[in-house]
């Protein structure tokens, strides 16, 4: 691991808090937060760039699992300005975990999210 862990794991976590924000005006901030203007999120279901797009994937994941939030799995890893990590989508209610994957996201110079690469290891079917 780097010596700049504290980098990563500063950026894993913006990141986690643009997630979980639910109310649109917290999310607008926490994604201005965590991405550059011009960033970008792609995962299996969704290719989007800019502040606008990322809160409007992230709402509808949480119009899709009310009552969930993610949490990182393990350890936030990185070098240079690529960090990888864990992480699973919870329920409130019982802690079961129906979704899970794991991000590489490439940084610019003030750690903020250029681009996310997002991998789903676990889906419900028909989710």
């Amino acid at each position: 691991m780097s010596v700049n862990t504290e980098r990563y794991e500063n950026a894993a976590a913006r990141y986690f808090e643009a997630w979980n924000a639910t109310e649109p005006e917290a999310l607008k901030k926490a994604v201005a937060a965590a991405w550059t203007a011009d960033g970008g999120y792609t995962d299996p279901l969704a290719d989007v760039r800019g502040h606008d797009g990322i809160a409007a994937v992230i709402a509808a994941a949480h119009e899709q699992f009310p009552g969930f939030f993610f949490r990182p799995l393990g350890a936030v890893d990185g070098h240079h300005d690529t960090a990888r990590f864990g992480w699973e989508l919870v329920s409130e209610a019982d802690g079961s975990a129906p979704v899970a994957g794991f991000d590489v996201v490439t940084l610019d110079d003030e750690g903020r999210i250029r681009q996310v690469l997002g991998f789903l290891d676990r889906v419900p079917a028909g989710a």
